[in-house]
C-alpha cells in the first residue's frame, strides 16, 4: 500500500477558494440558462432549436459565458487538487442558488432550506475530514479509462432513454443525471489534462483526453440545456449536486488511486456523510425556495412564477 501524499496546506486553501468561485459562477449560469430557456416551445426537446432559441435570448449568452468561467475555476482547481475534493465543493452551487433567489428575487428563506443548508455543509465538510482524500496518479491506465468510459456511456445513455416517458419533473431528474455523469466524466479528463500540460504545451494535443473534454463538454451541455428546458429547476439540481459528486469520487478513487481514510468505522462515517449531503441537496432543490410553490398552495416552477420579473 503506497504512502498517502498531501498537498501543501496553501495550495489546499487555492484549491477550496477556486472549487468555490466555481460553484458560485455555476448557480450564476444555472438560473441565467434557466430565464432564457423557460420560453422556448415545449417540442423543442432534444433538438438543435432549444440551443438556437437561447442563443437569441441574451441572459442565456450571460450564462453560457459563465458557464466557460465556471469551467476555468474548475480547471484551475483540479489542477491542484483531487476530484474527490473539488466535485463535492461544486455542491455548493446550490447553496449560492438559494442566495441568488433570496436576494435578488425577493424570495423568504425558511428554517426548510436553512436545515438543508446546514445538512450540505455538515455532510461536505464531514466527509472531507473524515476521508481526507490522498493525492492520486495524475494519468489513469488505458484499461482504467476503458472501463469507466464504457460505464459513463452506458448511465448517460439509459437516462436519456427513459424521458421518453413520465412526467416533466422526471425528464429534467433524468437529463440532469445524465449531463452530472457526463460533467464527472469530463472533471476526469480535465484532471488527467492538467497533469499533460505540466509537461509542456507542445504534445498536449497529441493526447486523445483534451479532444474528449471538447465532445463530453458539448454534450453533458445539451443535455444540461434539455434538463432545464425540461422541468422544474429544482429536479436537475437536486441530481446534479447529488449524481456529480458521488461519480467523481467513484472514478477518482478507482482510476485515479484517490486513497480515502479506512478503517475503525470511517467508511460508515464517510457514507453517511455523503448521505447527509445528499440529503440536503436533495432538501433544498425541492424547497418552496427553489420550486416556487408559494404558502398558500399555489404551484410553479422556479423562474417561471409570476412573482419572479423578466429577464
Amino acid at each position: 500500500m503506497g504512502t498517502r501524499r498531501r498537498i501543501p496546506l496553501e495550495r489546499g486553501v487555492m484549491v477550496y477558494l477556486f472549487a468555490v468561485a466555481a460553484a458560485l459562477v455555476s448557480a450564476m449560469a444555472g438560473i441565467s440558462q434557466r430565464l432564457g430557456l423557460e420560453s422556448a416551445p415545449e417540442d423543442s426537446a432534444m433538438r438543435l432549436r432549444l440551443l438556437t432559441h437561447g442563443l437569441r435570448r441574451g441572459i442565456w449568452l450571460v450564462g453560457f459565458g459563465l458557464l466557460l468561467g465556471q469551467f476555468v475555476l474548475q480547471a484551475t482547481a483540479l489542477r491542484f487538487g483531487q476530484l474527490s475534493v473539488v466535485q463535492p465543493v461544486l455542491t455548493l452551487d446550490l447553496l449560492f442558488v438559494v442566495a441568488i433567489l433570496a436576494v435578488f428575487f425577493h424570495r423568504r428563506v425558511g428554517w426548510r432550506e436553512w436545515g438543508a443548508a446546514t445538512a450540505i455543509v455538515v455532510g461536505l465538510g464531514g466527509f472531507l475530514l473524515l476521508a481526507s482524500p490522498a493525492v492520486g496518479r495524475g494519468i489513469p491506465t488505458a484499461a482504467g479509462w476503458v472501463a469507466v468510459t464504457c460505464v459513463v456511456a452506458a448511465a448517460s445513455a439509459s437516462l436519456v432513454v427513459t424521458t421518453r416517458w413520465g412526467p416533466r419533473w422526471w425528464k429534467a431528474t433524468a437529463f440532469g443525471a445524465a449531463a452530472a455523469v457526463l460533467f464527472a466524466y469530463n472533471a476526469a479528463l480535465t484532471k488527467a489534462t492538467t497533469t499533460i500540460i505540466t509537461g509542456g504545451w507542445r504534445h498536449v494535443l497529441t493526447h486523445w483526453e483534451p479532444w474528449a473534454i471538447g465532445v463530453t463538454g458539448l454534450l453533458g451541455f445539451f443535455l444540461l440545456q434539455n434538463a432545464l428546458h425540461a422541468g422544474p429547476i429544482a429536479a436537475s439540481r437536486a441530481t446534479m449536486v447529488t449524481v456529480n459528486p458521488l461519480v467523481s469520487i467513484a472514478i477518482g478513487a478507482t482510476i485515479f488511486h484517490e486513497h480515502l481514510r479506512t478503517g475503525h468505522g470511517l467508511v460508515v462515517a464517510e457514507i453517511f456523510a455523503l448521505l447527509v449531503l445528499c440529503a440536503g441537496g436533495f432538501g433544498l432543490a425541492n424547497s418552496p425556495l427553489v420550486t416556487g410553490v408559494e404558502a398558500e398552495g399555489q404551484h410553479g416552477e422556479v423562474l417561471g412564477t409570476p412573482a419572479v420579473p423578466p429577464p
